[in-house]
């Protein structure tokens, strides 16, 4: 059985610094200690770098966030002057009409 805790998924994420202690503190146990507390200290590792992979997307998926809302206030204040400059255009004109009537 394999008691190092580099798998493929760990050896790509660098552990903090409190795991690498742990681990190094499991290498000085007897090899019985070492297979109870491996699997254990395997799972906290795999969730600790699941949490960072969650923590990454959402950081990801906030950015995205911001962006969007960049645009959509663009538009909306492209929007809003469109409108007004067609009510501006909407009253020249009736004020047009209305003024040429009363003549």
């Amino acid at each position: 059985m394999n008691t190092n805790a580099t798998s493929p998924e760990t050896a790509t994420l660098e552990l903090p610094s409190e795991l690498s202690e742990m681990q190094m503190a499991i290498d000085g146990l007897s090899t019985e200690a070492k297979l109870a507390l491996q699997p254990l200290f395997q799972r906290v590792v795999e969730s600790t770098n699941r949490r960072r992979k969650i923590l990454q997307m959402v950081q990801e998926s906030i950015g995205q966030l911001r962006l969007d809302m960049k645009y959509l206030v663009f538009d909306l204040e492209a929007t809003r002057r469109e409108r007004d400059d067609l009510q501006r255009q909407l009253s020249d004109s009736l004020d047009e009409d209305f003024g040429s009537e009363g003549s």
